[in-house]
């Protein structure tokens, strides 16, 4: 047996966990015990996660060791506890969407990202909340109730995948699967102090054969991406999740790793105008440093191609796309935190007409081609993840003001999606009161290998994530 007796095992990154269960030296059940342990203990202070049956994870559990002592491979995830977001189908379990109204829908197959975490061998402990709908950067519906913050009670966990963001940072489950079309990963993963990453568009593919099937709109910029406490991990999950599948036509096989590029980056610290945070452009200006210590080249530039622009595209694809339905639905719900998030887009929403769909296609490609450009004389871009320090829970409910100011805020979370390159939020500290503190990089399409790898530079010269322990 491994020796893990200074460590709890739910507590060990998802490398170590595999490595150990691939080598017989570890077995998938205790660690799915100690991680069903850790979530009796915290995720009553967190409400995390929504839908756990601890009998099915241990069955699975036992089925990674089976394959194990019958000399099998289980896969590069075995033993992994990871945690599935309830907007994505995962077979027998409902893809509630944070949803009243499904409830009661049952996926009868595994959408494909999931699928591709339980064939590695990763062990599903349960399902993660999401606001309604999963509209907004907070978490709380009507059917599952108010998610926090593991850190700081009384900041937002992000959303919309903040329920994947506090378990993970609270120690359930190494990895979480969460979705991102404007900041859904990215933005819980910096408000709870971890790592995530936004793949690019078509790395992996994504149906819901059960659960809302809509192609069009913000979905062409909608995908899966992993949440995790060490970037190590972050790879790991990434690379067990990124399968093509014929089911979405949007997704490509394209290799893992590609050609090698400068180790040349460039730093922003206020793109667009963005007025951010003097906390975290001192985050930006260290970690350039520590890019710089790695060999890389960081040249500190003023302009960067178009992000606010890239979100009036975004909101045009998003809100011109049945509007009046939307808010329907949204007033059906009675969610209002997906009220709001409508309502605050209403004058724009009822000012476009059916040119401005093709006109944002078509503004979309220039931005994407302007990127595409920039990333080849500059491999890495640094740039905050947001103007601000995470919100206050719940803020956007507030006032209309403060509902605005959020929005202004997420200029880089909403925009970058929209010419499709991956993005990565990345966890760089902690302020005294546990607020946390980050950065985004941003790599060329399918190059998530790069970002990885300044990602990783960056976290070798800084202080490791450490595990939240939520308050009761």
């Amino acid at each position: 047996m491994a020796d893990t007796a200074d460590q709890p095992l739910w507590s060990l990154p998802a490398t170590r966990i595999a490595a150990l269960v691939r080598a017989g030296e570890l077995s998938a059940v205790e660690v799915a015990q100690s991680s069903l342990a850790r979530m009796e203990a915290v995720n009553p202070a967190i409400n995390a996660v929504v839908d756990c049956r601890p009998e099915e994870v241990l069955a699975a559990a036992a089925a990674v060791d089976a394959v194990v002592a019958g000399g099998g491979d289980p896969g590069p995830l075995a033993g992994v506890p990871v945690t599935i977001k309830v907007n994505v189908d995962q077979a027998g379990y409902a893809t509630t969407n944070g949803l009243k109204a499904q409830k009661d829908l049952i996926a009868k197959s595994h959408n494909p990202v999931v699928a591709n975490l339980l064939g590695a061998g990763a062990v599903a402990v349960g399902r993660t909340n999401t606001p309604a709908f999963s509209y907004r950067w907070f978490t709380n519906n009507l059917v599952h109730g108010h998610t926090y913050n593991p850190r700081n009670k009384a900041l937002t966990p992000g959303g919309s995948s903040g329920g994947a963001g506090s378990a993970t940072a609270a120690g359930i489950g190494a990895i979480g699967h969460g979705t991102d079309i404007a900041g859904s990963v990215r933005y819980p993963a910096y408000a709870c102090g971890i790592h995530g990453l936004r793949p690019t568009i078509g790395r992996l593919a994504a149906y819901n054969g059960s659960g809302p099937d809509r192609a069009v709109g913000p979905q062409i910029m909608a995908v899966s991406g992993p949440l995790a406490r060490t970037i190590g991990d972050l790879r790991l999950g990434f690379e067990a999740m990124a399968k093509a599948d014929p089911l979405d036509p949007w997704s490509v096989p394209v290799p893992l790793v590609g050609p090698s590029v400068a180790k040349r980056a460039a730093l922003c610290l206020c793109p667009d105008g963005m007025e951010t945070a003097p906390e975290l452009q001192k985050e930006l200006l260290a970690a350039a440093d520590k890019l710089r210590d790695a060999g890389w080249q960081v040249d500190e530039l003023d302009t960067l191609p178009p992000i606010d622009a890239a979100v009036a595209v975004q909101l045009t694809l998003w809100m011109g796309d049945n509007y009046a339905g939307q808010v329907a639905a949204a007033q059906a719900e009675g969610d209002p935190g997906a009220i709001a998030a409508l309502g605050g887009q209403k004058e724009f929403a009822e000012s476009l007409g059916a040119m401005d769909l093709s006109q944002a296609l078509i503004a979309r490609m220039g931005i994407a081609r302007k990127w595409a450009l920039f990333l080849e004389e500059y491999p890495v871009v640094l740039l905050p993840p947001s103007a601000e320090l995470p919100f206050a829970d719940n803020l956007d409910l507030k006032s209309p003001e403060d509902y605005q100011r959020v929005w202004t805020s997420q200029m880089a979370m909403v925009g970058l999606p929209v010419a499709g390159m991956p993005a990565l939020t990345l966890c760089t500290g902690l302020m005294a009161d546990n607020t946390p503190l980050g950065i985004q990089i941003v790599s060329g399409r399918f190059r998530e290998d790069v970002a990885l790898e300044a990602a990783e530079a960056i976290e070798a010269r800084g202080t490791p994530v450490t595990i939240a322990e939520p308050a009761p």
